[in-house]
């Protein structure tokens, strides 16, 4: 099966990245045209979602929430990171996005966000195509 790996940049340790642009740019070399899109993320202190991505502050709004949803508690996960951890179960390794025309098919305000948990780091999503 052909799939791409989107590299992803973070630059800070809790990051909302929209990657709507990437996503797009892999599927023609993915062959979808029509069909869908599953995009998964192969780390346990990251995730993806949809939202709004009109309006930037909305990325800061998600990311300062749950940070307040998961705070820095006393875990018993010895790396420090188990925040990063609950946050990423919470929204989730995997997306499955509609692709008509050979193109993402989200609505007028939505786009495709990488949520960094634990960052910087060198990151990636996997793009698998459905047909």
């Amino acid at each position: 099966m052909t799939y791409a790996r989107i590299p992803v940049r973070t630059r800070a340790r809790e990051e909302v990245l929209d990657i709507t642009g990437p996503v797009a740019d892999a599927l023609p070399a993915l062959g979808v045209t029509e069909g869908a899109v599953l995009l998964f993320c192969p780390h346990t202190t990251a995730a993806l979602t949809v939202n709004e991505a009109a309006d930037p502050d909305v990325r800061t709004d998600v990311g300062a929430a749950l940070s307040a949803l998961v705070p820095r508690l006393p875990f018993r996960h010895p790396e420090g990171n188990s925040p990063a951890h609950v946050r990423s179960a919470l929204l989730g390794p995997s997306l499955v996005l509609p692709v008509v025309a050979g193109k993402l098919e989200l609505g007028t305000w939505q786009g495709v966000y990488f949520c960094e948990f634990d960052g910087p780091r060198e990151r990636e999503v996997w793009a698998f195509p459905l047909r």
